[in-house]
């Protein structure tokens, strides 16, 4: 064997290692989107989201409607307006199972808003008890998305939901 075959196996190699070095550094997902959105006649955003997920060695696939409620991720932010305070808020399914929950409620407590929210959307039925996308599915990675006004920020949490 050569000088330039050995040197050139030598270099395959040594890329084979920093390879699998780097593997590790990768474990989280990686996201590919494709993002649509749309507006009611309320002004209330729905965010249709197709993602494709590679999930490597330390996040299991989640398969066979073994989805929990820590796939549905709740979040809010505030929204930079004069008068009175706007928060938006995003509620997605992150469970990759394919099996969508349901009948999904939130804590809520007295939840209400100055600028009104398609109930269809986000609902308050009771004293924290909040309905979400009107009981229907909420599909993998789809984004419930909503803007409120009051003058302070509701603390929103999982409740309850059916799960496949």
């Amino acid at each position: 064997m050569n000088s330039f075959h050995k040197c050139f196996l030598y270099l395959m190699l040594l890329i084979i290692i920093v390879m699998v070095c780097n593997l590790g550094k990768h474990l989280g997902p990686s996201n590919k989107s494709l993002n649509s959105v749309y507006e009611d006649k309320n002004q209330s955003a729905v965010v249709a989201m197709q993602t494709e997920v590679l999930y490597l060695s330390n996040r299991k696939l989640l398969l066979h409607g073994s989805c929990t409620n820590r796939d549905i991720s709740i979040s809010q932010s505030k929204d930079s307006t004069s008068g009175i305070p706007q928060y938006i808020v995003q509620i997605i399914n992150t469970c990759v199972s394919g099996c969508a929950p349901s009948d999904i409620h939130l804590h809520c407590g007295w939840f209400a808003s100055a600028r009104m929210v398609n109930p269809r959307t986000f609902k308050r039925l009771s004293f924290d008890d909040c309905l979400v996308n009107g009981g229907e599915p909420l599909k993998t990675s789809q984004i419930i998305r909503f803007t409120y006004s009051n003058s302070f920020m509701y603390p929103l949490a999982f409740k309850t939901a059916k799960f496949c």
